[in-house]
């Protein structure tokens, strides 16, 4: 008998519908039952593709003896982070303040009357095991302390209480060019960091890094710590060199064995970062071919026939129909066998040359593909893994190759090749928005219109479709849209509005006459942006509207960088960016505001906030150019990471462009020579 969570649109939460839990969605409804009834609320946040929320759901939250005790001692809610992270943010924030640490699955326990937290984890064993304790005794041990200690649990929760509202209190600082340089130059130190363990993208703290390139810095070569990320993306297990995208991590240090699950938003960011990396002057033919190939990827398994992105794919798949459950990275991965039946003599050789192939393998017995040095591949290992490619999908799929929206569609449909992963293919506005910004980049530097199209067809989709009486909002399930957009949905979806305008001007003469004007949505959204979720005591953007934010413990104002930039760091370039290209100097007043609203956390925790760096980075070096579009063309193959362009076709008497810096422009260029040096000179004007 499935519970009240089969009706939900969220694939993480229908996936526990058939659970002995008597699950809950968060809303006033469980709300006001649990304090009907005085039970703790136990909220579990996850997401689909999460591998140990998987596990969890196979265990803990299958046994009918832990069921049995939660269903009447808690009130049971499931969060679907990617719905939430105004939910998750709070709570996990509030877990890293008990614990130290944080992860997914999120679960904590709440207190009815308050929705205040004051015990929680990750995830939980059965028994005790992994040094962590049993779920069922968490579960009988909790209950006890609420039933006979309230005052112990007040007071953890009082404490936790005072830390989340002091966090969103941030006092005022002078802006200054030693802070950013400072903080870019934190920034590369942490990505150049060589400690054991996990390895993430990271690509907040390398786009940090990045612009720091254009600073000398005595502790860090920013060139050498940027090009390295990029190598060890493009050539690492993290990369899928069969059929492109990037997995979501790796488990290791050396870039090798990844944990499976492919997710956009890290795709989109990849994609930037290795553009804006050959646009900056590392052209190695591996970032080229990683980018093209995650192009490829994204049209063949990740695009829907209305134009935009699916959310993510599954870690796990099963090896047979008949498996009761899938086995992580079994998509991916080769045996030593399969390869030298598979392959030509010579093409194995060439793969055992140019890749990490031996007969123990590097995951479990099996092989994940890593590159061993960087370069161009022959076209002899190409060969080889276009036959891989046709092993893992079946013959003939070059141009689609359509999703298993869940585990029985996976396990019932006659696929060619392998049995794919699960996709979740719900819309996210942010993480779509991350990828337009991406495939808009790969255009400007490798001029690819398939790029263009994708990006151009996931935006419009977004325009037409996301708005509900006036509002916009942040999903799309197969057509139906729920849950007002947040600030990250807001601030990266008028990033990828203004990249999409930028790069459009240098094809102006050839666009249809009904091409979408971008710039003139990113400026309206700006207004919806700035009406509901703008804060007019503290300035900065809150995560939610105000009307939004009534189930919500604390109105937070991101500036954290995750595994995607802050909204607020986003923000605050896109208002740079947006006084550059209209002249309202109105945006760039708030532009400053917010930036003095975060300066002291800057200071004072500079690891937390790369994207807040790289938006004072705007903010002190911005540069208006004003050319012809053939120079502006050329420009936007280069990596100028604070300069906005506009085509002008009346330039002064012998002038070829114009170049503003901050409210002052210099003398018009008159040469090429001149050009260039006020150009680069502007970049960076504490020299």
């Amino acid at each position: 008998m499935p519970n009240r969570l089969i009706q939900s649109q969220s694939l993480y939460l229908r996936k526990h519908a058939h659970n002995p839990i008597d699950w809950w969605a968060w809303g006033e409804d469980a709300i006001e039952q649990a304090r009907r009834e005085n039970k703790i609320i136990f909220l579990s946040v996850g997401y689909s593709s999460c591998h140990w929320c998987t596990v969890m759901e196979g265990e803990a939250f299958s046994d009918e003896t832990i069921a049995q005790f939660l269903n009447q001692n808690y009130l049971p809610i499931k969060v679907d982070r990617e719905e939430r992270p105004d939910l998750d943010s709070i709570y996990m924030q509030a877990l890293q303040m008990m614990t130290g640490q944080g992860g997914w699955p999120l679960n904590i326990f709440l207190t009815p009357d308050d929705l205040a937290p004051f015990y929680g984890g990750t995830y939980f064993p059965i028994d005790a095991k992994y040094g962590r304790p049993g779920f069922l005794h968490i579960l009988q041990t909790l209950r006890r302390l609420y039933d006979d200690d309230r005052a112990k649990v007040d007071g953890v929760k009082a404490e936790i209480l005072t830390n989340l509202q002091n966090s969103v209190l941030l006092a005022t600082q002078t802006l200054s060019q030693a802070l950013l340089k400072d903080g870019l130059e934190y920034s590369t130190g942490i990505l150049s960091a060589q400690m054991p363990g996990t390895r993430f993208p990271m690509i907040p703290y390398a786009d940090a890094a990045l612009h720091a390139v254009r600073f000398e810095f005595d502790r860090y070569n920013a060139r050498e710590v940027t090009t390295r990320r990029g190598l060890d993306l493009a050539l690492g297990g993290i990369f899928d060199q069969v059929a492109g995208g990037f997995h979501r991590y790796t488990v290791d240090p050396t870039w090798t064995v990844p944990h499976f699950e492919k997710m956009l938003y890290d795709n989109g960011q990849i994609v930037e970062y290795l553009a804006n990396l050959w646009a900056s002057g590392i052209q190695e033919s591996a970032f080229e071919r990683a980018i093209v190939q995650t192009v490829q990827w994204l049209k063949r398994e990740m695009t829907a026939p209305e134009g935009y992105f699916y959310a993510a794919q599954d870690a796990d798949s099963f090896v047979t129909p008949e498996d009761a459950e899938p086995e992580e990275g079994a998509f991916y991965v080769w045996s030593y066998d399969e390869l030298q039946r598979s392959l030509s003599l010579e093409e194995f050789a060439e793969l055992s040359e140019q890749f990490s192939v031996v007969p123990s393998g590097n995951f479990e017995g099996t092989i994940v593909l890593q590159r061993k040095q960087s370069g161009q591949l022959s076209d002899l290992a190409e060969s080889a893994l276009t036959k891989l490619f046709e092993l893992r999908y079946g013959t003939g799929i070059s141009e689609t190759f359509p999703p298993a929206r869940n585990a029985e569609e996976a396990k019932s449909i006659a696929w060619s090749g392998r049995i794919p992963a699960v996709t979740d293919t719900k819309m996210i506005v942010a993480w779509n928005s991350l990828m337009v910004s991406g495939l808009a980049r790969s255009y400007a530097v490798f001029r690819d219109l398939e790029a263009l199209e994708l990006a151009s067809q996931a935006a419009e989709f977004i325009l037409q479709n996301q708005w509900i009486d006036q509002r916009f909002h942040r999903i799309n399930y197969n057509g139906n849209v729920e849950v007002l957009a947040q600030s990250e949905d807001f601030a990266l979806f008028i990033k990828a509005l203004l990249d999409l305008h930028q790069v459009t001007r240098s094809i102006q003469s050839d666009a249809p006459e009904n091409q979408t004007d971008w710039l003139a949505e990113a400026i309206r959204i700006q207004a919806e942006f700035d009406q509901y979720l703008w804060s007019d005591e503290l300035s900065g953007y809150y995560n939610t509207a105000k009307d939004a934010s009534r189930d919500l413990l604390i109105r937070e104002r991101s500036y954290v960088d995750n595994a995607t930039p802050s909204a607020n760091g986003i923000a605050i370039a896109n208002l740079v960016r947006l006084s550059l290209l209209t002249d309202d100097l109105d945006y760039f007043d708030r532009a400053e505001q917010t930036l003095q609203a975060f300066a002291s956390v800057m200071e004072q925790s500079p690891s937390a906030c790369p994207t807040l760096f790289t938006a004072l980075d705007w903010f002190q070096n911005q540069t208006l150019i004003r050319s012809t579009i053939e120079r502006i063309a050329a420009l936007e193959t280069q990596y100028l990471p604070t300069a906005a362009f506009m085509v002008l076709d009346a330039l002064p008497e012998n002038a070829i462009a114009l170049v503003c810096q901050g409210l002052s422009c210099k003398e018009p260029a008159r040469s090429p020579e001149q050009f260039m040096q006020q150009v680069q000179q502007s970049q960076n004007r504490s020299r």
